[in-house]
């Protein structure tokens, strides 16, 4: 059984979490200089838009992810020793003054883990492809005033301390969390190509009309590769639910929050909407693996294991004790979702 939670808070702020009570973060926060969100940042700090109307893009820049380094702070204290966090975030470009320029955001975040004595580990660019015919801007065909467009982003990944120890139960419940070997052999690529994704919401405040959720393969590939089951995923910037639905169908617990309470209600409804997708999703990530299995050639498969909960084959020995649950049923009661599996 999992518990998942939606809250409406500044997560700079969230007593409502103990601490150290959280084994993994995935989030994909505001993007500083992203003009849709100008008006989230402003509302936190009324001298961001000064800066903005004055022609101060670098000191608005800086406000900005001072910001969002309030968040990591408190990302800090709930999280676990030995702990991940994963953040999508995406570099920014703008003219302010007529002066184009890019402002890089991942190198910031980055930054500012460091300081607080977070391990780096290797990040992910998450192409997002785009069909669009002009894949430069600025000057046209002539040289020396054109710029590249950006088509991708950050999975940005950090460990707090050294490396998780697991023994007893949950050395057995990571033996069972773990992911197919041709899973691991996408899922550990420096380069992902997901299509990305645009949700329109409805809200009361202008500047959150338009949420870019990040798909739902995201968090559900981060939450399998950096989390058990069982574990805590919390996002501190939920927008409609997707890392918390990713949660879901991973059989872990998840905690969401957003400080705009019409996007909280608006993510339990979504989580609510696609709960009962999400067994199409679990049935279909064994489908993939069956078909990779019948597509080795037999002296391969004559070497494989046998997984024993569910009887089919697998690439390693590691694989064997893989249990994959469906979702039996679930209910929502003072705005906690609880699920029970297969």
């Amino acid at each position: 059984m999992t518990t998942h939670k939606i809250l409406t808070s500044n997560s700079n702020s969230i007593p409502e979490i103990k601490d150290k009570s959280i084994n993994l973060i995935v989030t994909s926060p505001p993007y500083p200089m992203i003009e849709m969100w100008d008006q989230i940042f402003s509302e936190q700090d009324p001298t961001i838009l000064e800066d903005l109307d004055a022609g101060k893009g670098i000191s608005a820049f800086h406000k900005m992810h001072s910001i969002l380094n309030d968040v990591w702070d408190e990302c800090d204290r709930v999280l676990t020793d030995n702990g991940f966090v994963c953040i999508n975030i995406g570099d920014a470009t703008r003219t302010i003054n007529g002066e184009f320029q890019l402002y890089s955001n991942h190198t910031q975040v980055i930054n500012k883990f460091l300081e607080m004595g977070y391990s780096v580990l290797p990040d992910i660019i998450w192409r997002k492809q785009s069909n669009a015919p002009n894949k430069f801007m600025g000057s046209g065909m002539y040289p020396a005033g054109a710029y590249v467009t950006l088509e991708h982003e950050y999975i940005l990944i950090f460990r707090k301390g050294g490396k998780r120890a697991f023994k007893g139960l949950s050395k057995s419940l990571r033996q069972k969390s773990a992911f197919f070997w041709e899973e691991r052999n996408i899922w550990f690529s420096d380069l992902w190509e997901i299509k990305g994704t645009n949700q329109s919401i409805k809200s009361d405040n202008a500047s959150r009309k338009r949420s870019a959720s990040f798909p739902f393969e995201i968090p559900y590939r981060l939450i399998n590769m950096y989390s058990v089951e069982g574990d805590t995923v919390l996002d501190p910037f939920t927008g409609l639910g997707t890392t918390n639905l990713a949660a879901i169908a991973s059989n872990r617990n998840s905690i969401g929050i957003d400080i705009d309470s019409a996007i909280s209600k608006l993510a339990i409804e979504n989580i609510e909407k696609n709960i009962g997708l999400l067994n199409s999703i679990i049935d279909r990530r064994i489908l993939n693996h069956k078909d990779f299995i019948n597509s080795l050639p037999e002296d391969e498969r004559e070497r494989c294991y046998t997984n024993s909960p569910h009887g089919f084959l697998v690439k390693t020995k590691q694989e064997t004790a893989i249990k994959i649950d469906r979702i039996k049923n679930y209910s929502l009661n003072d705005g906690v979702i609880t699920c029970e599996y297969e």
